[in-house]
């Protein structure tokens, strides 16, 4: 296990002066939420939906919505309040929502009536996101548990371009025409396979409280480990056992999941490179203490198709080891510590050859020598088929050979040492 010599940062630094003012506000007789902070419960990692759209077997129809629309999100961090981030960050037009309330899910696209709050923009009901940007929503009084389903619905009041978008195999959401953010259920609902413009739901956290950002391609983000709403991907699977255990450092810790299915370390396609969305994704994350990155096998996949697809290269190993490094130091320059996985086996799927194994295998050297990061999770050690290390155990595969199914993804979370998401 890599263990990094350099100083603590300013942000355990800050974290122990809490903890100092803590004990000054309880001598005093004052409340401990003096001290409470906005941390990341949950996000999807923004794409352009125009570049999804271009993919083969994409339905590219509905360019532009009107109505409501009603997002099913599961937070990973208990709370008092919450606030809402809305994104256009690919957008070519201000986005306008003409009302949004959060309420906890009642299932499908039902609300508890009863737990309904509006969301307010500076005390507005409506808000305007300029194209290119983010908006977070003020904070609105619904107590949430980390695992209880959330609902955020919001009004398009005009047809609105769809630019900014998540899409993922199983999804939450519906559509319907009209004005029904306050509605108990949408009338006329039909459901659709991407998250709309909302990108965060941040927790009103307890003393201490912080996020560990997951971050990566389709294996983090969870194609072939369905389910709904119980742990199936990595970091819900992960995000249980931090809850579930007191070894995760004290305090409360959200796991947040910022893969993207296709994405690659170094260059665009399925979403912005991991080099260019790592500050949004992970750095721009509220609270974030830890970043987790599995990223590299669709760079080296991909490179089977250099010079047969367009503007796709063959990186080395030691290319992408350098890409990760650039991740390390960008992380460890804002206080956010980092592990690093190593790639998963995929011996049978598409792009796999002796090559494109050599590679892997040269990347994961470097992963397991390498001081620079504060840790390793030996994601290959923990899922190979040890018949035949070149290949996931069939226990752990969804089919396709590169992607685990649920087991699979709880096999991976068990590999996380949770000493390593301690703040020391």
């Amino acid at each position: 296990m890599a263990a990094s010599t350099r100083p603590p940062t300013f942000f355990f630094r800050r974290a122990a002066l809490r903890r100092f003012v803590a004990v000054l506000l309880l001598g005093a007789g004052l409340p401990l939420h003096a001290l409470a902070a906005w941390v990341a419960a949950w996000a999807a990692a923004p794409q352009n939906f125009a570049e999804l759209a271009a993919s083969p077997g994409v339905n590219a129809a509905g360019l532009e919505i009107e109505g409501t629309v009603r997002q099913r999100i599961v937070p990973t961090l208990d709370g008092p309040r919450v606030r809402v981030r809305f994104s256009n960050v690919f957008g070519k037009r201000p986005l306008v929502v003409a009302g949004a309330s959060v309420a906890l899910s009642a299932g499908a696209d039902g609300i508890e009536p009863a737990t309904l709050q509006p969301l307010r923009f500076g005390g507005h009901a409506e808000v305007t996101v300029p194209a290119g940007r983010e908006v977070w929503s003020d904070g609105a009084p619904l107590r949430v548990q980390a695992g209880q389903a959330v609902a955020v619905s919001f009004e398009l009041p005009r047809e609105t371009a769809v630019s900014t978008v998540h899409r993922l195999p199983l999804n939450g959401t519906w559509m319907a025409p009209g004005r029904w953010a306050s509605a108990a259920k949408l009338d006329g609902a039909q459901r659709s396979p991407y998250n709309y413009f909302v990108t965060g739901l941040d927790v009103d956290a307890p003393l201490e409280g912080r996020a560990v950002v997951a971050f990566g391609d389709s294996i983090t983000e969870g194609s072939g480990a369905d389910g709904d709403p119980a742990p199936a991907r990595y970091p819900q699977w992960l995000a249980r056992r931090v809850q579930e255990s007191a070894g995760a450092g004290g305090g409360a810790v959200a796991v947040v999941n910022a893969g993207i299915g296709g994405n690659r370390l170094l260059a665009d396609r399925s979403g912005p490179s991991g080099l260019e969305r790592f500050e949004r994704d992970v750095l721009g994350q509220s609270g974030v203490s830890h970043v987790l990155i599995l990223i590299g096998v669709n760079d080296i996949g991909y490179g089977t198709f250099a010079g047969i697809l367009p503007n796709v290269m063959a990186p080395s190993a030691e290319q992408l080891a350098t890409g990760l490094q650039s991740l390390v130091d960008r992380a460890h320059a804002r206080g956010v510590k980092v592990l690093l996985g190593t790639l998963l086996p995929f011996k049978g799927a598409g792009y796999w050859n002796n090559g494109n194994e050599a590679k892997r295998q040269t990347l994961n050297t470097w992963i397991r020598s390498q001081r620079a990061a504060d840790g390793v999770v030996d994601f290959d050690a923990a899922l190979r088929d040890a018949a035949d290390p070149q290949s996931l155990n069939a226990a752990y595969d969804s089919g396709d050979h590169l992607h685990p199914n649920p087991a699979g993804a709880a096999a991976m979370a068990r590999a996380v040492d949770l000493k390593l998401l301690g703040r020391q």
